[in-house]
């Protein structure tokens, strides 16, 4: 009676400790080159998420974590009711929404337009020069922007050689938002293509010669295969540019606050920065950062869902 309830052995489902077993042997010299990685991410983005809680006490460096006092949401509500925290967290939202009307729809441009280019030697020469800018701090990129934007700079120099007038960009705070914006086009969008480039690869060039056959032109394939071919990335871009929104650059905003202002300039970061570490005052730059990080969560997850409405995956299947 017993023989005939037990499964064939045909039928019976695979050991899974052997297939372990030979997947780590075979993926073992990958695993190893992971770990310095794992340790790093470990070390320098888990770890320090343990200091979150000095928002809640009132922190003393004499003190020690273990030994300042808890105050509850005290720190928050002193946060809160600052005016230079609500103009801070203005301007991040102002600067983001710019950077992402200006800012997000290039590398998509620029992954098409080279993506088009026939001759492979051209198409890595133009690579090569536009990914270039990513490599420069900050500071260079500035820099570079001074000399040519400056009021001493190249293009004031043209003006007034041509009696047309100067116009000092660098200092003026009612342009900085596309001053900044323009930045982050130079120095990043040829390293944002690298995505792009990717998903365009992975598309079937049958789909082409067939829409070719059929008497599609450039704008219809680019239309009907192109751009649906890359949707998906699009949208994972899009989200994770959304879930990343109220960080805008605490570098070239440190470098840049004092030309154009407090009023301009000051974001997020660079609040939670002189308010909370310059004057030693770092509960309330933890409350600042872990403000931002919980608000940063929920704007994730709302674009998330909303991929999902639109029959995206996101950031992953439902």
């Amino acid at each position: 009676m017993t023989a005939l309830h037990e499964a064939p052995p045909a039928l019976r489902p695979p050991d899974e400790k052997p297939v372990k077993k030979s997947r780590f042997k075979r993926d073992r010299s990958l695993l190893l080159m992971v770990i310095p990685a794992v340790l790093l991410l470990i070390v320098f983005n888990y770890v320090p998420m343990f200091g979150t809680a000095t928002a809640f006490q009132r922190y003393s460096i004499y003190a020690g974590f273990w030994h300042s006092p808890w105050v509850g949401f005290e720190t928050f509500r002193q946060l809160f009711s600052d005016p230079l925290f609500w103009s801070a967290l203005g301007n991040t939202l102002m600067l983001s929404l710019v950077q992402l009307v200006f800012y997000f729809p290039i590398p998509i441009a620029l992954a098409l337009l080279l993506h088009s280019i026939m001759s492979t030697k051209i198409r890595t020469i133009v690579q090569s020069v536009v990914y270039l800018p990513h490599f420069f701090s900050w500071v260079l990129a500035v820099t570079i922007f001074q000399q040519m934007l400056g009021g001493a700079g190249a293009l004031n120099q043209f003006l007034r050689q041509n009696g047309l007038g100067t116009f000092d960009a660098m200092t003026n705070p009612d342009t900085f938002a596309l001053l900044v914006t323009s930045q982050v086009i130079w120095k990043e969008a040829g390293w944002g293509i690298i995505v792009f480039l990717a998903a365009l690869a992975a598309i079937d060039t049958q789909l082409y010669e067939a829409a070719a056959a059929d008497g599609a032109g450039r704008w219809r394939r680019l239309w009907h295969i192109t751009l649906p071919g890359i949707r998906g990335v699009i949208v994972l871009m899009l989200v994770l540019r959304l879930g990343n929104v109220l960080t805008v650059g605490f570098e070239q905003m440190l470098i840049q606050r004092g030309a154009v202002g407090r009023d301009a300039a000051e974001v997020l970061d660079t609040y939670a920065y002189f308010y909370g570490v310059v004057n030693a005052n770092f509960s309330l730059g933890a409350a600042a950062s872990l403000f931002k990080g919980v608000l940063s969560l929920l704007f994730l997850l709302a674009a998330n869902k909303i991929a999902h409405l639109l029959g995206e995956d996101g950031l992953y299947r439902r």
